[in-house]
């Protein structure tokens, strides 16, 4: 019979996006057609909001993302000052770069495989990555330790993220040398995820409060979207990367909206890219165009694309392409953790 060991061997490895310069590469798409110009051009547009001195950018994070070994790209985004603030799914900071930090790994594995074997070995499959369960639980488990250790009241996802870099501090830090979590909290970079309780950390959760039933941490998303929609209020523009959809670009592309409603005129974000395989023909927000945001008043279609193609193709060449150009480094450091901290933010 087999062994777990037998599945849980090779590792995904995080691409580096500083050790292949595809400048060329992507300045070579633009005389081509399709989604390769496309690319192009959304690469030139990520590094236009890098260039603008006057643009906050704000990254939009959806699927399995780092399991699949696109972890360093946005660690490398983070500590190159090339992203200011990060809206997630829960998935991928919870269960995906905590659990690494942790210790905990992702596998290479395959989707020809006996699902039911893997249940039974505690193996859990994302396409062709295999996760360790029982190591899983441990990062539940240590979501609800966190929990327990905090002030008894609603927090918006940013100020849970945070404790879970403080708790990284306090414990040696990560284990890993490129975790996000663990950046954004030396960098003052808040992470938000509107769907909090949607992952790993939602088991901490019930566990937390299982334990606690009067008096617990809870999950203030109204205050998620206000603390979100403060960042829109104090830049002059925003600029917003977006990889996959859902709640995380729905999310982001509001603010706009609620800023309008908070003071008059608040500009549309300035600047869009998404990458996304998402077909728009259901009326899904997920393959809505950012075209048709601007019809809600949300998005400029000046400097916006589409791309459509899979993050772990398309977002390294986006990603690179920016990073090898050089705009981010005369760019000043926005820190918007501190402002949240410090409780300057005013609406």
């Amino acid at each position: 019979m087999a062994k777990k060991s037998d599945f849980l061997k090779n590792v995904v490895q995080h691409i580096d996006i500083k050790e292949h310069n595809v400048i060329d590469l992507v300045d070579s798409m633009e005389k081509m057609a399709f989604s390769a110009r496309d690319l192009n051009r959304a690469a030139q547009i990520y590094d236009k909001m890098l260039a603008d001195k006057d643009c906050a950018v704000i990254l939009t994070l959806a699927g399995s993302l780092f399991s699949a070994g696109l972890k360093k790209v946005v660690y490398d985004l983070i500590t190159n000052n090339m992203v200011d603030a990060i809206v997630s799914t829960g998935a991928i900071m919870v269960d995906q770069d905590f659990f690494e930090a942790l210790g905990f790994k992702h596998y290479q594995g395959t989707p020809f495989v006996n699902d039911n074997e893997l249940r039974d070995l505690h193996i859990d499959r994302i396409y062709d990555t295999y996760i360790d369960e029982d190591e899983l639980r441990i990062c539940d488990d240590t979501t609800a330790i966190i929990l327990d250790s905090l002030e008894p009241r609603p927090y918006s996802s940013r100020e849970l993220l945070w404790e879970f870099g403080k708790y990284l501090e306090e414990n040696g830090g990560p284990k890993v040398d490129d975790s996000v979590i663990y950046a954004a909290y030396k960098h003052n970079v808040p992470i938000f995820v509107p769907a909090f309780s949607d992952c790993s950390a939602g088991f901490g959760f019930v566990v937390h409060q299982t334990k606690n039933p009067e008096k617990h941490v809870s999950i203030d998303s109204a205050k998620d979207f206000l603390e979100l929609t403060q960042i829109k209020l104090n830049t002059k523009e925003t600029g917003i990367f977006m990889i996959g959809g859902g709640v995380p670009k729905n999310f982001t592309q509001d603010i706009v909206v609620a800023a309008d409603i908070l003071q008059e005129d608040a500009p549309m974000h300035k600047y869009a890219i998404q990458i996304t395989v998402a077909d728009e023909r259901d009326g899904a927000l997920s393959g809505s165009t950012l075209k048709e945001a601007s019809s809600w008043g949300k998005v400029e279609t000046t400097y916006e694309q589409m791309v459509y193609s899979e993050a772990t193709i398309a977002m390294p060449l986006v990603a690179g392409y920016a990073y090898h150009k050089g705009s981010w480094k005369n760019r000043n450091k926005y820190e918007f953790q501190k402002l949240y901290l410090k409780e300057k933010i005013t609406v």
